[in-house]
């Protein structure tokens, strides 16, 4: 039987040959031999050179996702092993493993995967075809892994149920991969104790890309009244209510994230210190500028205001208007923490959305801090999908 081949057209592939690991559909000039989406394909280049292996799927604009750029390099069980191996490796040298984000997809070089750590706790988001078919095998050799370095997972719980996977032609899933266990893990980041809800929070059930962004902010809070906008479940407060501050005030949208929140203040002993309020920000924010409300410190972490490329307009409004409004709440000479979890809200945009900002609102940006996702989130370069997360600490002072 022929192996089958995905052939790109002449001059396509840029993305590939300058190390990223997608071949989109306008990019392919034939494909040949017998196939079923999710099967492994060779990619070549117009001339016929060999460009690697990667999973298919004629349904996703993605229709090729590179597994491996070496024909010696298939991609079998000594491939995904050392894929494993190699990403376990690469977080017990950077950072905190008791709760990381051990495969994040293409920056791993296992495309479509996201698997974080919460504990003894193992929670999975599969997004292609191709890599949910690998799936069982990879969480096999994970647990292998671990094991070798004396860490045992309690239970894996699987989380895909994105709307991205309809791109791909597969159903939404969630549910218990194997033995089915208490789906409330406590873990502790930078001190701070977390109920994580992994069957029904958000994402995966907590954000840990903003792990080394909450200790940053820490630093700025002790004996100071702090705002923290967009709180999920109450992280960025509780490390400001650790850290020292004489008050917290916690405002989110979600009732459910707001509750996870005052159960998480109650686990660390801050509930006199630390508050929070089911609110829509946007609205609040007004509000509390109109009471003559000023805070020390104020965080602004909101959800992504846009998913792709066409609704970049509305999120720069978007971002515009609550920079402006927080920038507004922040006593002369306190700090201002803002940040985009948006890839399409690039770096370059999201600088100058803030710099209007803040020149509307009449103030002065002094930048401590640029940041982006912690560690355990590396960013692939050439593979720009790796990189959303940006961060900004300032000094925000009135104008002379």
């Amino acid at each position: 039987m022929q192996e089958p081949i995905v052939t790109l057209k002449k001059g396509e592939g840029r993305t590939l040959k300058s190390g990223g690991m997608w071949v989109y559909d306008n990019e392919i000039a034939s494909i040949c031999g017998a196939f079923e989406n999710g099967d492994i394909v060779s990619v070549h280049d117009f001339d016929g050179y060999f460009m690697g292996y990667g999973f298919i799927n004629t349904n996703s604009k993605i229709t090729v996702r590179l597994m491996s750029r070496h024909r010696e390099h298939p991609v079998d069980d000594t491939l995904l092993e050392r894929r494993v191996r190699d990403a376990w490796n690469y977080r017990r040298a950077v950072g905190d493993t008791g709760c990381c984000r051990l495969i994040f997809g293409e920056a791993d070089f296992l495309p479509g995967i996201v698997i974080d750590k919460f504990s003894d706790v193992l929670v999975v988001e599969s997004l292609a075809l191709g890599i949910d078919r690998l799936k069982p095998r990879i969480i096999e050799l994970l647990k292998m892994v671990l094991a070798e370095d004396g860490v045992t997972v309690r239970g894996v719980y699987e989380r895909s149920d994105a709307k991205v996977r309809l791109n791909e032609g597969m159903e939404r899933v969630k549910g218990f991969i194997g033995e089915p266990f208490d789906t409330k893990v406590e873990i502790v980041e930078n001190g701070v104790k977390y109920l994580v809800d992994v069957k029904d929070g958000q994402k995966t059930g907590f954000f840990l890309d903003q792990k080394y962004n909450r200790a940053a902010i820490a630093r700025l809070c002790p004996g100071k009244k702090v705002l923290d906008c967009f709180t999920h479940t109450g992280s960025f407060a509780l490390n400001a209510g650790m850290a020292g501050a004489a008050s917290v005030l916690g405002v989110d949208a979600s009732e459910l994230g707001i509750a996870q929140a005052e159960e998480n203040a109650r686990l660390n002993h801050l509930e006199s210190r630390v508050s929070f309020q089911c609110a829509d920000v946007f609205d609040l924010l007004p509000a509390l500028e109109r009471k003559g409300e000023q805070f020390d410190v104020v965080i602004l972490d909101p959800p992504a205001f846009t998913k792709s490329r066409n609704s970049i307009k509305n999120a720069v409004k978007g971002y515009r208007e609550i920079n402006l409004r927080g920038i507004r709440l922040v006593k002369s000479g306190g700090f201002l923490a803002t940040c985009s979890c948006s890839h399409f809200m690039d770096p370059e945009l999201f600088a100058k959305t803030i710099r209007e900002a803040a020149r509307s609102a009449h103030r002065r940006l002094r930048q401590v801090e640029f940041r982006t996702q912690a560690c355990d989130h590396p960013i692939l370069w050439a593979a720009d999908e790796s990189y959303y997360l940006k961060f900004y600490i300032f000094q925000v002072c009135d104008e002379l």
